[in-house]
């Protein structure tokens, strides 16, 4: 029987799940990490109640809580999941995902579409969101995030934007984003503060804008494995002591 994974990256877009893998290889060289995958074709609607729903059937058949952990949308997913089914989670960690969560690359692209063409508004993204690059990538690049925007679960359209107001999560919770980061701020990454509880986790990249743990992988998997520390040495405690702490 293969062993129940610890962690669950939760991956929203098969299009951007490439920019995820550094961070995967970093993270799996410790912890056993499975990837929950959502797809869609481009003609079926897109639904983050479905999404939950797919998401809780994978996991009710878990018997015991797991890690979540999703970049942007994969994060929102996993929050909206958290407020639903807290049981089923053991912690959840964020990574470019705002105090507003269904804050996305493609709401920046939905608020320029009527007053710039489709390609410019991808070429400009490409060079805000991975900087300067020679012809031929930039090229690459502007088809994955076409992609994306096609056959992904991301919230917004030309017609409606989601908005997700911020409130405290009932597990314990990592925000984790980059101080240079275009889509998700610094003052919309520290939305977060007023609601974290006591031992969740607000950690900066310095470098790497919304792709941060594309550029700096081993240093947020460091961030994110301490974090995960953290809280099993927090379990043993309260295994240890438990006969007081529940009295």
């Amino acid at each position: 029987m293969s062993k129940q994974p610890d962690v669950i990256w939760l991956n929203t877009s098969p299009s951007l799940l490439c920019f995820a893998k550094p961070l995967l290889r970093e993270l799996s060289r410790y912890v056993t990490i499975a990837r929950w995958e959502y797809s869609q074709t481009q003609d079926e609607a897109s639904s983050l109640d479905v999404a939950v729903q797919l998401l809780h059937s994978y996991l009710e058949s878990s018997n015991q809580p797991v890690h979540l952990i999703g970049h942007s949308t994969g994060g929102l997913l996993g929050l909206l999941y958290t407020r639903r089914y807290p049981e089923k989670v053991k912690s959840l960690t964020l990574l470019g995902v705002g105090a507003d969560a269904a804050l996305d690359w493609q709401a920046h692209y939905y608020t320029h579409l009527p007053f710039l063409s489709q390609q410019k508004i991808l070429t400009a993204m490409v060079y805000n969101l991975f900087g300067y690059q020679n012809e031929h990538t930039v090229k690459r690049l502007e088809s994955i995030l076409e992609q994306d925007k096609n056959c992904s679960l991301s919230p917004h359209s030309l017609f409606k934007r989601l908005s997700v107001p911020p409130c405290p999560v009932p597990v314990p919770l990592m925000v984790c984003g980059s101080t240079d980061d275009i889509i998700v701020e610094r003052d919309a990454l520290q939305g977060w503060r007023p609601f974290l509880m006591e031992g969740d986790r607000y950690w900066e990249c310095q470098k790497g804008g919304h792709f941060f743990h594309l550029f700096e992988p081993q240093i947020v998997a460091e961030q994110i494995l301490d974090f995960w520390q953290s809280l099993r040495q927090l379990d043993s405690v309260c295994s240890k002591f438990g006969f007081w702490l529940t009295s």
